[in-house]
C-alpha cells in the first residue's frame, strides 16, 4: 500500500508530501501517521538542511477525513485522533530546521493549522484558507488557537474562527498570514528557491535562532537575552562560525557543514 506522506530528499532539502489526493489530503490516521514518520526520518538525515512540507493534487489539506471522524466510537479513540494531529504540528516546531509550507490548493481545518505551525509559509495564488472547524460544530486543534492569533491579532483570528470564512491567497498576505504569495505555475521553483538558499545556511545557528523565535512571544526581554547569549557562546565554538569569517575575510560564499 503507498504511504499517505511521501519523503522525498534532494540537494539537501527534504519534502514531506500529504498523499490521499483523492480527498484532498484529508488526515486519516495512516495519512497523521506517516506524516509524522517522514517528519521524523528528515529530522535524524544529517544531510538534510531545510523540510518543505507540500500536499499531493489540488489541495495542501482539507484537514479532518470527516467520514472517518463519524466512525469513532468512543473518547479514547477521539482522543488519540486529536492527540496525533497535534504530535505532528509538534514535530513541525520542534524540528531543528527551517520547515516550509508550499500551499498548493486548500488549507483548511487541521490541515490550515499544520500550515501555520511551518516556518515560512509561500502559496499558490489560487490557495484557500478556511478555520472550517464551527461549521461541523467542533472547535480548532492541531495548534491553531494558538498560532492564529500569534500570525494575524487576536480579533482577525476570532473572526476567522468565528465564521469560519474561506479567505483566498491574496487576502491571506495582506493579512500577514502567509510570507508569499506565487502564481501556480512558479510555486515550486519559488519555493525551491528559498529552500535551497535557507539549505546553504549555517544548521547550527538556523536551529538555534528557530528555537528561541519559538519562545519569544512567552519570554521577556531579559530571558530573552540571556537565550542569545547562551546560544550565542554555542554558535561560538562551531566551525561554521570559522568558515563564516573566513569567506568573509576571502569574499566567498561560505560552505557551511553543520559542525
Amino acid at each position: 500500500m503507498e504511504k499517505k506522506a511521501l519523503l522525498e530528499k534532494k540537494n539537501g532539502v527534504a519534502t514531506v508530501i500529504l498523499n490521499n489526493p483523492a480527498s484532498y489530503n484529508s488526515m486519516t490516521a495512516e495519512l497523521i501517521a506517516d506524516t509524522y514518520q517522514a517528519l521524523a526520518d528528515a529530522e535524524k538525515d544529517p544531510a538534510i538542511r531545510v523540510v518543505v512540507l507540500t500536499g499531493a493534487g489540488k489541495a495542501f489539506s482539507a484537514g479532518g477525513d470527516l467520514p472517518y471522524i463519524d466512525t469513532f466510537t468512543n473518547n479514547k479513540i477521539s482522543r488519540k485522533y486529536i492527540q496525533d494531529i497535534a504530535r505532528v504540528t509538534a514535530a513541525v516546531v520542534n524540528m531543528p530546521k527551517p520547515v516550509i509550507a508550499m500551499v498548493n490548493g486548500v488549507a483548511a481545518g487541521a490541515g490550515f493549522n499544520w500550515v501555520l505551525a511551518c516556518d515560512l509559509i509561500y502559496c499558490a495564488r489560487s490557495a484557500r484558507f478556511a478555520q472550517s472547524f464551527v461549521r461541523v460544530g467542533l472547535i480548532p486543534d492541531g495548534g491553531g488557537t494558538y498560532f492564529l492569533p500569534r500570525a494575524v491579532g487576536l480579533h482577525k483570528a476570532k473572526e476567522l474562527m468565528f465564521t469560519a470564512d474561506v479567505i483566498d491567497a491574496e487576502t491571506a498576505g495582506r493579512i500577514g498570514l502567509v510570507n508569499r504569495v506565487v502564481d501556480d505555475a512558479q510555486l515550486r521553483e519559488v519555493t525551491y528557491q528559498l529552500a535551497e538558499r535557507l539549505s546553504r545556511g549555517a544548521p547550527i545557528a538556523l536551529g538555534l535562532l528557530k528555537k528561541i523565535l519559538n519562545q519569544s512571544d512567552r519570554i521577556d526581554l531579559q530571558a530573552s537575552m540571556e537565550m542569545e547569549t547562551g546560544a550565542q557562546l554555542l554558535c561560538l565554538e562551531t566551525d561554521d562560525n570559522k568558515e563564516g569569517i573566513a569567506a568573509f575575510k576571502e569574499k566567498r560564499q561560505p560552505d557551511f557543514k553543520g559542525a
